[in-house]
């Protein structure tokens, strides 16, 4: 990227596209060293050698190039991201295969059924009979509905992979980034999510300590505002000498249609799993709520998840400030007396200072102690 939170701000493509080619090779090697245990899933990587690149920091990126997360430019944005690391592996998966060999499955041949032929007439128009016998890359590259949309951006790639196989069936999946996204990632977006929040708190286990602890924690792209732009910038700030852009929006900006939007323009270019949630108010009215579902199917998604907050049940991972504030905790002492304290207050126990929240959590859990 280059020049965040600017009128110049622009991602670099070529770049981007070099870094999934240098990953696509390094997957490809994990496949070698696999260390799986069982033969069948040693047999199963090694015919198909199947992977699953993604991407995380999408949500990051979109706030540094100055986008809301959502909008029909970020939903622009988000499926050639997408696309990019498709055509990007696949060629990548085309130089492996010429260089090391497709993946055994490629030089398999298949016998043609009357299923498959109901299913893909395109292969009857193509004179192909039931009994026939077709090679998978065949399969794979010409009859594939994925590989047949990458065919429409990229003919000669796929001619060639009909040609000379590829060297894995698979190549991208989204997957829920959160551990790295903030561990190795300094709190960049997880996955293809926005922020959870520019400021909040993490509930981290401490050894020797006997509850979860309040961590602070600030998403990628405030701290790079920070950097670069505004050292004085706060979530909230209703002052010029505080205040964020607009553009910084976080998961509970976000409606549930533009959740579903953005996870319908990456997954047409990814070709296995990929992980979305859309994250839904506490008061949220039930019709809207089935209306998700209803809208995500209407956009040919393959699964819909949706989240809504209710710390009184569960408390999470991932906690924001005026959720503790607004929640209300209800303690029950030997005497029978009964304590009303709010999330974010603390409390003393047990030789400990807790956030009530958490003290909460770890006696209703019953964790309270063992860490």
């Amino acid at each position: 990227m280059r020049d965040p939170f600017t009128d110049e701000a622009r991602f670099d493509w070529e770049e981007y596209r070099q870094v999934v080619r240098v990953f696509t090779r390094m997957l490809d090697n994990v496949v070698e060293i696999n260390g799986l245990p069982l033969e069948q899933q040693r047999n199963e990587i090694t015919r198909k050698r199947r992977h699953g690149m993604g991407f995380l920091g999408l949500g990051s990126t979109i706030t540094m190039l100055r986008m809301k997360y959502g909008s029909r430019e970020a939903v622009g944005f988000t499926e050639r991201v997408s696309k990019e690391l498709a055509i990007a592996g696949w060629e990548a998966g085309l130089a492996l295969a010429e260089e090391k060999g497709p993946a055994p499955i490629m030089t398999e041949e298949f016998v043609v059924t009357a299923e498959m032929l109901r299913k893909r007439p395109e292969m009857v128009r193509d004179g192909i009979k039931a009994g026939d016998r077709l090679p998978g890359r065949v399969l794979h590259a010409r009859y594939s509905r994925y590989m047949q949309r990458v065919a429409e951006v990229a003919p000669e790639l796929v001619d060639r992979l009909a040609q000379n196989g590829a060297r894995f069936t698979h190549h991208s999946s989204i997957a829920p980034t959160g551990t790295i996204s903030l561990s190795l990632a300094n709190n960049a977006s997880n996955g293809i999510e926005p922020s959870f929040a520019h400021h909040y708190f993490r509930n981290v286990i401490r050894e020797g300590k006997k509850s979860k602890e309040k961590i602070d924690v600030f998403s990628f792209e405030l701290l790079a505002y920070r950097e670069l732009i505004n050292p004085n910038a706060i979530p909230g700030g209703t002052t010029a000498a505080d205040k964020l852009p607009e553009y910084f929006t976080t998961a509970d900006d976000i409606t549930p249609r533009e959740h579903v939007d953005i996870q319908a323009a990456s997954q047409k270019w990814i070709d296995s799993s990929i992980s979305k949630t859309a994250n839904v108010p506490t008061d949220y009215n039930y019709e809207d709520f089935k209306d998700i579902y209803l809208y995500a199917h209407e956009q040919g998604l393959k699964g819909c998840t949706t989240f809504r907050f209710n710390p009184e049940a569960f408390q999470g991972v991932l906690v924001k400030e005026e959720d503790l504030k607004n929640t209300t905790y209800v303690f029950t002492l030997e005497d029978g007396t009964e304590v009303e304290v709010k999330g974010d207050e603390q409390l003393e126990y047990d030789g400990e200072m807790h956030t009530a929240a958490n003290l909460y959590d770890a006696l209703k859990e019953g964790y309270y102690g063992k860490f």
